[in-house]
């Protein structure tokens, strides 16, 4: 899953979120650096990745555009799925996504010293353009598909997945929902199982 999908899941505690939020760059055992709440966040991340990435809704939506975009089809996935969870965030949420977004923002910079520095780089760039925000729209996914081509050196053509997601836009939507109900029962319960452990 992507940024609004991982941030998402984490449930209340902010410091939760926000380890979920950086898990992807911290690797191995280095997460017990972090203070309790968001190793919990790191740890969840991780389980999921390792759920989504197992699961066969998912891979139907992967294997869609793997002739295309090859092994850069789950992340191209992630990111039409966070489309369609800003898109329908209503039924999900009670807080419209704009002062969510704003209120995860808030949080990210009053935590600003224990970020690790790619997130500290990147948290201008990504609250100025609001990210987030954008990914509920067409154009807002197309931006940030054009931006992580441009990070492939232009290897991945990503940006050109917008036609799939256009051309298929009913599939990929009822195989994101249809995954997400299962997503959001799999992580409430890690999270428990978490937060007992640690």
């Amino acid at each position: 899953m992507n940024y609004l999908a991982h941030v998402y899941l984490s449930g209340d505690n902010k410091m939760v979120t926000i380890g979920n939020f950086i898990a992807d760059g911290i690797k191995g055992k280095s997460y017990t650096e972090y203070p309790k709440d968001m190793q919990i966040g790191i740890l969840l991340h991780r389980e999921i990745d390792t759920f989504t990435d197992a699961h066969p809704t998912v891979r139907k939506s992967t294997k869609r555009l793997h002739e295309n975009y090859g092994h850069y089809s789950g992340v191209i996935v992630d990111i039409l799925y966070d489309h369609f969870l800003a898109k329908n965030w209503a039924n999900y949420s009670n807080i419209p996504l704009a002062e969510y977004v704003d209120e995860f923002y808030y949080s990210l910079e009053d935590n600003f010293e224990i970020l690790p520095d790619r997130i500290k780089h990147m948290m201008p760039y990504m609250i100025s353009g609001n990210w987030l925000l954008s990914y509920a729209s067409i154009d807002g996914i197309a931006k940030v598909l054009e931006g992580m081509n441009r990070r492939t050196k232009n290897k991945s053509r990503m940006n050109l997945a917008v036609k799939e997601l256009e051309d298929f836009y009913e599939e990929f939507e009822d195989e994101f929902t249809s995954y997400f109900d299962e997503l959001i029962a799999f992580s409430k319960e890690k999270l428990k199982i978490l937060s007992s452990q640690l």
